[in-house]
């Protein structure tokens, strides 16, 4: 292949570039049948399409639809409802520029995250008996739960163990133990009143 040969490859190509880098639409434009046509705005959307003589015609979005971005669409996107079979409710309803955001219902978490919204939750996590609750869930998060230790005790729904119960026998009540404690259940004791009794004695005759 000959030098003039390159030299001319290279410039077609240098050409073909250049001929891209003009006819590149900016960013606030789409290509459409060749030509960059200005994009219409959030809460709107195409009408008619630019031309070689006209610009971009837009309409605003359609109750329950929206655009979130500068766009060349025909049509806005529909709101999305928030899914109960899911375990979610609306926290912010869906406006023109901005889609439905929805979060976890009470006493359940998110496990599915789009951007600032939820798509699916489960309910947190119970602590077992035995166990104390380290940290309440939140609509991000789950329960944190762990286990009692020594001689405490927890059914479940405490933020701490408590100490298991001393039967002690005070004021002429006697407290006996019935059932010890576990790390689930507290002990139990039985109470006795003691009753004391006098009885005359009669004086014994020699």
């Amino acid at each position: 292949m000959s030098i003039v040969h390159i030299i001319s490859l290279h410039t077609a190509a240098l050409l073909h570039n250049f001929h891209l880098c003009i006819s590149a639409c900016g960013k606030a434009e789409y290509e459409f049948n060749g030509e960059c046509c200005p994009m219409c705005g959030p809460g709107f959307h195409v009408y008619r399409h630019c031309s070689e003589y006209t610009s971009t015609s837009c309409i605003p979005c359609l109750r329950s639809t929206f655009t979130d971005l500068p766009n060349g669409l025909n049509h806005c996107f529909p709101c999305t409802v928030c899914d109960s079979s899911q375990w979610l409710r609306t926290k912010t309803e869906c406006t023109s520029i901005a889609d439905t955001i929805c979060e976890p219902r009470e006493g359940f978490y998110c496990i599915d995250q789009n951007k600032h919204s939820c798509r699916a939750a489960v309910e947190h996590s119970k602590c077992k008996p035995g166990q104390y609750i380290i940290q309440k869930g939140t609509a991000d998060t789950d329960t944190v739960c762990d286990d009692c230790v020594g001689e405490t005790y927890s059914d479940g729904s405490f933020s701490s163990c408590r100490p298991h119960t001393q039967c002690e026998s005070s004021n002429g009540v006697v407290r006996q133990v019935k059932r010890p404690g576990t790390h689930s259940s507290d002990t139990e004791s039985n109470s006795q009143e003691i009753v004391a009794s006098f009885e005359d004695e009669e004086p014994k005759s020699l």
